[in-house]
């Protein structure tokens, strides 16, 4: 048994490698960008109106005062989208112009709508005051220049991006392909009907994981159930994944060391270049990891236990995927706990934990009654695990912990 620290150790050494691909980028959400996207554009492409009002040049407005009122002669309007017209600008003329309006050479300035004075005929309007130059444009480039980063390289595209990828018309962006993970529950007692004796089991772990790929850049594919005598059957799966497009062969349960528990025995007969079996954590002690040697291809075989499973995933799987991705370790949130908590010295605990905060802005995190790996309960109540790290058994009210989401990855924090 090794402790949680060396098995992520193991696990960064045996990164699988991932190729890219390139993608329209509106199809790009939760991808990893594999470079740097830069704009093809200045953005805004023009000088433009900020607010509705009239476009003049501020040129015209020196000298003018109360009691010298010039008026303007209204030329034209202008709106968003509007090809600028091609009028020759002349001294005190206006034109009218909606916001996002390109600003026609010639016009330097814009008059809010709100603060416009009509001559009786609505022909011109009356300034009586010196304007300012250049109030409420936007200048061309002033959001993104042609050539500049919209986001760098390991990034995890979210909606704003999209949004940013659209408005900058970024077409196609090249990504690290999408994991691909054949996932297999174990046992006898394991079952995909709804309706089962009480000796029998729902296959909820299957349905679990499949329902995270989205927020956790991986495909889905699930497996047939591996019953107590598919021994040969599963070392059958094994040599498909070598020769298949699927990246990572996950079980769920027969990793312990009880007389059906066949996984690690299977997995050894092959090549290994990493392996091991069992952590000093709760839940999920059975874990086990092994890459197979000169194959990007790897084996994880999860407890059985639904919570032990969920846990195992958050904390050895998905921080495998993030590092073969190309992506940072994750941060933690930090939260003040709320009461205190015991725990074996020598193991690292994940505890099913509520996150909130107060009103004058602390993160305050609750570890939950309940949290033997059988109860759901507390699981279905948490919002955050919490990582109690080995070395330390006892956890006081006030102590700042680590906070991890349970069903996304704290990647946006990094």
């Amino acid at each position: 048994m090794i402790s949680y620290e060396k098995s992520k150790t193991i696990l960064k050494k045996a990164k699988i490698k991932i190729k890219d691909e390139s993608i329209k980028s509106v199809n790009s959400l939760n991808r990893v960008v594999s470079t740097n996207i830069y704009s093809n554009i200045n953005y805004p492409t023009g000088n433009n109106a900020a607010f509705d009002g009239y476009a003049i040049n501020s040129k015209d407005t020196n000298g003018l005062r109360k009691k010298l009122p010039k008026k303007f002669k209204i030329i034209g309007s202008i709106a968003a989208g509007m090809k600028p017209f091609n009028k020759k600008i002349k001294k005190f003329d206006t034109a009218e112009i909606m916001t996002g309006g390109i600003i026609p050479k010639g016009f330097d300035t814009i008059i809010p709508i709100e603060q416009i004075i009509f001559a009786p005929n609505k022909k011109y309007i009356l300034i009586d005051q010196k304007i300012k130059k250049f109030n409420h444009v936007r200048f061309v480039g002033s959001d993104y220049k042609k050539g500049e980063v919209i986001i760098k390289k390991n990034t995890i595209v979210q909606p704003n991006h999209i949004l940013a990828f659209k408005s900058l018309g970024i077409k196609n962006i090249k990504v690290k392909k999408r994991i691909n993970i054949l996932f297999f529950s174990t046992g006898n007692e394991i079952s995909d009907k709804d309706n089962i004796p009480n000796w029998m089991v729902r296959n909820s772990n299957t349905h679990y994981i499949k329902n995270l790929n989205q927020n956790f850049l991986f495909n889905f594919k699930s497996g047939s159930i591996l019953r107590d005598n598919h021994q040969n059957i599963f070392k059958q799966k094994i040599n498909k994944l070598i020769k298949s497009k699927d990246d990572i062969i996950i079980t769920s349960g027969a990793v312990s060391a009880g007389k059906f528990d066949f996984i690690p025995d299977v997995v050894k007969k092959f090549k290994l270049s990493n392996y091991f079996k069992s952590a000093a954590i709760r839940p999920g002690k059975p874990i086990m990891f092994a890459k197979i040697k000169g194959k990007e291809k790897a084996i994880f075989g999860l407890p059985g236990n639904p919570i032990s499973s969920a846990a195992c995933f958050r904390f050895f799987v998905i921080p495998y995927i993030l590092n073969a991705l190309g992506l940072a370790e994750e941060k933690s949130i930090k939260a003040i706990l709320t009461n205190g908590f015991d725990k074996k010295k020598n193991f690292t605990r994940f505890v099913k934990s509520k996150l909130s905060t107060t009103k004058n802005g602390k993160i305050n995190v609750e570890i939950l009654k309940g949290q033997e790996s059988f109860r759901i309960k507390s699981f279905v109540k948490s919002n955050i695990w919490v990582l109690l790290p080995a070395g330390k058994s006892k956890f006081k009210k006030g102590e700042i912990v680590d906070c991890f989401f349970p069903n996304l990855s704290n990647q946006n924090l990094v």
